[in-house]
């Protein structure tokens, strides 16, 4: 055992100069005076809750003395695990970074504590501890870069997703180290992955790169739904976090979303037309009629939208009634209607009078949604602003089409949207002449700042 006179010495110098004997100290802790007094023999050591308690009576803050803890009862040539875990927890909930830090230091030279690093980082990620759980993966990744392993992959896939957030480009650089890692993880591991990445080039549209993701999942949807292990193992504790039949569904309209994007509507119209009848889904369980219900929703909706851009601008009052009830609708179902608009010029001023407040909402708080994943909530924010600068610019609204524009070129400037900023730029550039003084201002200073701000991203890329 290491020098632990440090802790001890402390705990000392306050029982004398609050003229305390061991057993006043250990019942203000609500430890046993036989431990306490076995401690400062050193027949034993503290238990991290024992020093929690200490530290409290000493009215020291939380965690003070937690350094020390680890030169004094930590730093061993054998670690030992039974001390650490517990200590590890206690970092995490007080976002003591620095200190699991040291003591992961100390481990990893042994690949022995890897796959109990992994399970404490699992249980972090379980609780958002995410900057933990962060660290722990990364450290467990490293320690097993050579194995090819299916926890490494497993470590890949959550920093994959602990690195997702409004920065686009980012989000791309995360998902590109992950995806050499997919096909380690287990089956059910593969098919959140595969969601996860779809919902991400989603956002990204990139349709190519979703169409082969959307086919790999319905191909594997498939196996997993109809395996015979599947169908034999209800007892089995790991499951995917959706009803299995999701995994086939959603490809579906993904695939869909692909050739809308692409204008083959056909093809959109039948995939489309694909999750709406889910008759060969067999299970009655409550979560599954949910989801079943859920997919017959869009099924209805993106069949509007198909037709909608087909020019049927007969079906808006009927899209907008579908909509209109359902919260977490209205914010895509705006942006379908207004880039609709855009190219087969609907005049939809009646029906953006009607959700005026919730357009406003969106831009200005982009809540999140149980349904879509932030950064598709962030894309769609986007590209709605985009599209009503668009829609009132040419309608000769100026005003409010600058305001929209202004709008879309700060949010994906904060994004690193480039695809966005270069539609404010074009949209700007077409119709600048109608500019006012302040207009002009403000927009060559938001353009400074995307300058400034991909020069600063530029010089420290290898950060990402």
């Amino acid at each position: 055992m290491n020098n632990s006179t440090s802790i001890l010495e402390r705990v000392n110098s306050f029982i004398l100069q609050e003229n305390l004997c061991l057993s006043k100290i250990a019942k203000k802790a609500e430890v046993n005076a036989g431990t306490l007094s076995s401690i400062f023999n050193r027949n034993k050591i503290f238990t991290i809750d024992q020093l929690d308690r200490i530290t409290a009576v000493m009215n020291l803050p939380e965690g003070h003395l937690y350094d020390q803890y680890i030169v004094d009862y930590l730093n061993e040539s054998s670690p030992n695990w039974r001390r650490i875990r517990p200590f590890l927890y206690r970092c995490a909930d007080l976002d003591k970074l620095d200190c699991i830090k040291k003591v992961v230091s100390l481990l990893m030279e042994n690949l022995m504590y890897a796959p109990l690093l992994f399970d404490v980082a699992e249980d972090f990620f379980q609780t958002q501890k995410f900057a933990a759980a962060r660290f722990l993966y990364e450290s467990v990744a490293e320690s097993e870069k050579q194995q090819h392993s299916e926890r490494l992959a497993l470590c890949k896939y959550r920093l994959f997703n602990l690195s997702l957030g409004n920065d686009q480009i980012k989000n791309q650089h995360a998902a590109i180290q992950f995806e050499p890692y997919l096909e380690r993880l287990d089956e059910i591991d593969q098919l959140e992955a595969l969601k996860d990445l779809a919902n991400l080039y989603r956002s990204l549209r990139d349709w190519d790169k979703l169409e082969v993701l959307a086919k790999r999942m319905e191909e594997k949807g498939k196996a997993y739904y109809f395996s015979k292990s599947r169908s034999h193992s209800k007892d089995k504790i790991k499951k995917t976090s959706r009803p299995a039949f999701v995994y086939i569904a959603f490809p579906y309209l993904l695939l869909g979303a692909v050739y809308e994007a692409r204008k083959q509507r056909d093809l959109a119209l039948h995939f489309n037309s694909l999750y709406a009848d889910l008759d060969w889904v067999k299970e009655k369980d409550e979560e599954t009629l949910y989801w079943k219900s859920l997919f017959k929703e869009w099924s209805v909706a993106n069949i509007f939208v198909s037709k909608l851009f087909l020019g049927d601008v007969s079906i808006l009052p009927d899209y907008v009634v579908y909509f209109e009830s359902k919260d977490h609708e209205i914010l895509v179902a705006l942006l379908n209607i207004v880039e609709a608009a855009n190219q087969h010029y609907y005049n939809v001023d009646d029906i953006l009078q009607q959700f005026a407040s919730n357009i406003s909402n969106y831009l200005e708080n982009q809540e999140e949604s149980p349904f879509y994943s932030s950064h598709i909530i962030s894309d769609v924010t986007i590209n709605l602003s985009n599209e009503l600068a668009e829609y009132y610019l040419r309608n000769e609204k100026y005003e409010v089409g600058y305001t929209y524009l202004l709008i879309c070129l700060e949010k994906s400037s904060k994004n690193r949207d480039k695809s966005g900023i270069i539609k404010c730029v074009g949209l700007f550039e077409l119709y600048k002449d109608e500019a006012s003084c302040e207009v002009k201002s403000t927009y060559q200073k938001l353009i400074k700042e995307v300058y400034e701000h991909e020069k600063k991203i530029n010089l420290s890329s290898d950060d990402i």
